[in-house]
């Protein structure tokens, strides 16, 4: 019976979690023929009982990736939508938000002939994302530290040019003068801080040296560094997050997804206020 309920199934919508999967399966007219929830351990044999080219859709959050890859080795047509598209399809009014009736939103959304779905990334490409993400952080991180720097400054009356540029030009001075009020421990609170500014001033040196070597080794980021406006580490986000770089067939297309991928290089380069800017405050 087992057997012949799996043969049946043509669509089935995956609801990822850290310890358990929910699976939602539907037949060709759309009636469910199994719901279940799994241990991250028995997904991967249960997908293996699917008939061949079975739809197999998840949403394109943490692990998506990694799992797509798993079920097309598989011969699975492994899909990934982005949530915002699954939202309309929850039924949450028959039972609430859960893993259920996310499997159930996700299966259904599946079903539309207009879906867009998520290109699933290489490992390569994975590995690129993680560089954008891990530089994201660290110049959050040192724009937070340049204001602290700023905040302690401030409470011994001494405010400097807003760039970090210039502030970074005196603060050794600073540090030292002893014609400040500043006591013994607040200097000593100002070098550390300024050693970490200094320190992820490396971090960042070597992450744009990592998406240099991408932008070198990529065809596809080659081109995308020509577009106007976009440069090095547009390029290198962009094609490492649209995948089918063919998908992109215009110019603007390319300078608009650069813009989500890197806004405050974007920012930079044309002019407008970006989080480079946070620091001046």
């Amino acid at each position: 019976m087992a057997e012949i309920t799996r043969a049946l199934m043509v669509r089935v919508g995956v609801d990822l979690a850290k310890q358990s999967i929910q699976v939602h399966a539907v037949d060709a007219a759309g009636r469910r023929v199994f719901a279940r929830a799994l241990k991250r351990d028995q997904f991967l044999p249960w997908c293996g009982t699917l008939p061949a080219g079975c739809l197999v859709a998840m949403e394109a959050c943490s692990g998506a990736h990694h799992w797509a890859r798993k079920l097309r080795a598989m011969g699975l047509d492994a899909r990934l939508i982005a949530a915002t598209f699954v939202s309309p399809y929850r039924m949450e009014g028959k039972g609430g938000k859960n893993d259920m009736t996310d499997a159930a939103a996700i299966c259904e959304a599946a079903s539309r002939p207009s879906m867009r779905f998520v290109p699933i990334k290489t490992c390569e490409q994975q590995g690129v994302m993680s560089l954008h993400r891990v530089r994201e952080g660290l110049k959050e991180e040192r724009t937070a530290c340049i204001n602290r720097i700023r905040g302690v400054l401030a409470e011994y009356g001494l405010v400097f040019g807003q760039s970090p540029k210039r502030l970074r030009a005196v603060l050794a001075d600073v540090i030292e003068d002893a014609s400040n009020e500043m006591p013994a421990r607040a200097r000593l609170v100002v070098q550390r801080a300024f050693d970490h500014w200094r320190e992820l001033d490396e971090h960042l040196h070597w992450c744009d040296q990592q998406v240099g070597q991408h932008v070198r080794a990529s065809p596809e980021a080659k081109r995308a560094a020509k577009v106007i406006g976009i440069g090095e580490l547009g390029a290198s986000a962009v094609t490492a997050s649209v995948g089918d770089f063919q998908a992109v067939h215009k110019r603007r297309s390319v300078r608009s997804l650069a813009r989500d991928r890197a806004p405050a290089e974007l920012h930079r380069r044309q002019g407008q206020p970006g989080a480079h800017h946070q620091a001046r405050r």
